[in-house]
């Protein structure tokens, strides 16, 4: 992945580091005392940016940027590198999340049908996010097909991860196997 961008919430940028980060153990120095404590590095090669909004009156009035992980450098290539935008934004991030809420509404806000469990909330979020991945054609992924009439394709298809649109009732009686997290 060549850039990550998303808002402020702290959340992410922790999110990255642990996923991405390599634990470093400083060697012992032999003199008496605690040793120092292991810390997490995250490679150069990883690159993430936020987007700090500042508003005034509940409007918009200053947008700038903040490198987090990587450099500027390797910011602005890829946002160069980009075939959807010339600058680093949360258009995709906030898309998704719309989405997310959209099909999933134990992450509407303001509701009754908000998770009061963590398995549970985990356990739909898993079903949202596969079934649109699998079964749920995107407009914007569509391609025109040989004879020139437009092909509908899941984000599944479009990562070449399946060659067709799943039914729910395809792949909820799908045989999967269970993996255990650590």
């Amino acid at each position: 992945m060549r850039l990550m961008t998303s808002d402020e919430y702290p959340v992410y940028e922790e999110a990255i580091r642990d996923t991405y980060g390599q634990v470093v153990t400083p060697p012992r120095t032999g003199r008496t005392g605690r040793p120092r404590n292991p810390y997490t590095v995250v490679p150069p090669a990883v690159t993430y940016a936020t987007v700090h909004k500042e508003k005034e009156n509940n409007r918009v009035v200053r947008v700038s940027t903040r490198v987090v992980f990587g450099t500027a450098v390797a910011v602005a290539l890829a946002v160069a590198a980009s075939a959807v935008g010339r600058v680093v934004n949360t258009s995709f991030v906030e898309r998704h999340n719309g989405t997310d809420r959209n099909r999933c509404s134990r992450k509407v806000r303001k509701s009754y049908g908000f998770s009061k469990d963590w398995a549970v909330h985990r356990a739909a979020s898993v079903f949202s996010y596969l079934s649109y991945n699998f079964c749920w054609p995107v407009r914007t992924l569509r391609v025109k097909g040989e004879d020139r009439r437009w092909q509908k394709r899941t984000p599944a298809m479009a990562a070449g991860l399946t060659d067709h649109v799943w039914s729910l009732s395809e792949w909820l009686t799908y045989p999967t196997r269970h993996v255990q997290r650590k």
